[in-house]
């Protein structure tokens, strides 16, 4: 299976394209190619010209394909900006009437209940549904109720909701691009599954993506993301300030920023940059000014995203820490200076981790990546326990390598949406009984997976 993920920044558009295969009963997932561009039609997180942002993914895109040699994908997964983005909270509620035991239905009426009962703003439509804990009859904070018995089955949601006109603008983009979206994922989510481990999603950690144009902000706590919010500054900022103060172009000040980042180069070194307006000119400057001007809005905006947070109890719950990525990261010190201004907090420079994926070192280390690889790791199975996607169809982590096994022993194809995922129709539809057994991973008798393979179909 190939598997597109397209991160359609402020700044620069970057698209990821992994592979999925099965060998020896083991997943493998190997990057085969990435690109990137620079974004077009595109300011704040929001597009402000779909023809501009369409030709920005074509254009990262075509050297994906030129890179990889393959022209046609499973799957695309693009980014969501958390800037026009807001979530509510909301609980559900299923009545298992025998206490018998908890299968995938009841999971999925649950987290249907809570979409039902979700206050929605007019003009919203929802991206994730989130459970981020359960209640079987009185025992709370149940991981995973699948196979528990209990009359009463209880969810809490955390729903990540965005603006129609936004969803649409940026399907259509995606679309002239000649491609079509299997999910939106938020984009601080998806830099999340790329970057955190086990440990620090157990203790609740505080990511934040800094971009060209906005930071995103997620919190992510047990199994599931529980906060997220955006700020709308970025590097980009840092760029326009040193423009302004040396009086030079944008793009003279971009390359000034990405030179002379380190805070702690010879801090009285003279350099000439063209003047703005009149590139013949020339302006002089020290070294020392240029630091001081990316330090100062470096500092203003850590300041900014602490002042956000301190807002919020599950901040100061996130018992790990605070990780930063993102394209801004890059600037050096700036884990350093973090550290300062969030009290009391661990923070690691982070990119996307290696331990699930394969290949191209160059794209796994580069922090700017990191929401690109998210959304390929997303669509690749590696989503929270259960949650409902932007097609608003119910995902279950770990049912693919068991289909996988079920196909090698039957010649029926098998078709992903009927074997990974639930369409939320099933509510209404009683013909979708996939129990306990079916979706535990260690059942290895080889008859009764057979014989449940057989009755999914004919359900079907």
């Amino acid at each position: 299976m190939n598997i597109l993920g397209i991160d359609l920044g402020s700044t620069q558009t970057c698209v990821i394209l992994t592979r999925k295969s099965f060998e020896d009963d083991r997943e493998e997932l190997a990057i085969i190619g990435f690109g990137k561009s620079k974004t077009q039609g595109v300011k704040k997180g929001a597009i402000t010209n779909i023809e501009l942002a369409a030709k920005s993914i074509q254009q990262a895109v075509a050297r994906v394909q030129m890179m990889s040699g393959v022209k046609n994908f499973d799957r695309v997964a693009v980014s969501i900006s958390g800037a026009y983005t807001k979530y509510v909270k909301s609980p559900g509620l299923v009545i298992n009437p025998n206490g018998g035991e908890i299968g995938i239905k009841e999971i999925q009426r649950a987290v249907l209940d809570a979409k039902i009962k979700a206050n929605i703003p007019n003009g919203y439509e929802i991206i994730h549904v989130l459970p981020y804990n359960f209640k079987v009859n009185d025992i709370d904070y149940v991981e995973d109720p699948l196979g528990m018995s209990g009359k009463r089955l209880e969810v809490s949601t955390h729903i990540v909701i965005s603006q129609e006109a936004h969803i649409k603008n940026l399907k259509k983009a995606v679309e002239l691009a000649d491609l079509k979206v299997s999910n939106l994922v938020l984009s601080g989510y998806a830099s999340a599954i790329a970057c955190l481990d086990e440990s620090e999603k157990e203790l609740g950690t505080i990511l934040v993506d800094m971009g060209g144009a906005i930071c995103d902000i997620v919190i992510h706590m047990g199994n599931a993301i529980r906060y997220n919010e955006c700020l709308q500054i970025g590097s980009l900022n840092i760029t326009q300030d040193l423009s302004i103060a040396l009086h030079t172009p944008l793009k003279e000040a971009e390359n000034l920023k990405l030179s002379y980042a380190n805070l702690g180069q010879e801090p009285e070194k003279i350099i000439q940059v063209p003047s703005m307006g009149d590139e013949s000119k020339v302006v002089e400057c020290n070294l020392g000014s240029i630091s001081t001007v990316i330090y100062s809005r470096a500092e203003e905006t850590l300041m900014i995203l602490a002042q956000i947070l301190s807002k919020t109890q599950l901040a100061r719950s996130a018992g790990a820490g605070v990780v930063l990525t993102g394209g801004m990261t890059k600037l050096a010190g700036l884990d350093k200076l973090a550290t300062a201004i969030f009290d009391k907090k661990a923070i690691r420079i982070a990119s996307a981790r290696d331990s699930f994926i394969s290949s191209f070192d160059e794209a796994i280390k580069d922090p700017e990546n990191t929401c690109a690889v998210g959304l390929c790791l997303y669509e690749a199975g590696y989503f929270t326990p259960y949650e409902l996607d932007s097609n608003q169809k119910l995902r279950c982590k770990g049912e693919e390598m068991l289909y996988n096994e079920i196909a090698k022993k039957e010649p029926t194809p098998i078709k992903e949406e009927k074997s990974q995922i639930f369409n939320e129709n099933s509510q209404e539809n009683d013909t979708i009984a996939i129990n306990k057994e079916v979706l535990n991973l260690g059942a290895k008798k080889e008859n009764f997976l057979t014989n449940m393979w057989h009755k999914l179909v004919n359900q079907f």
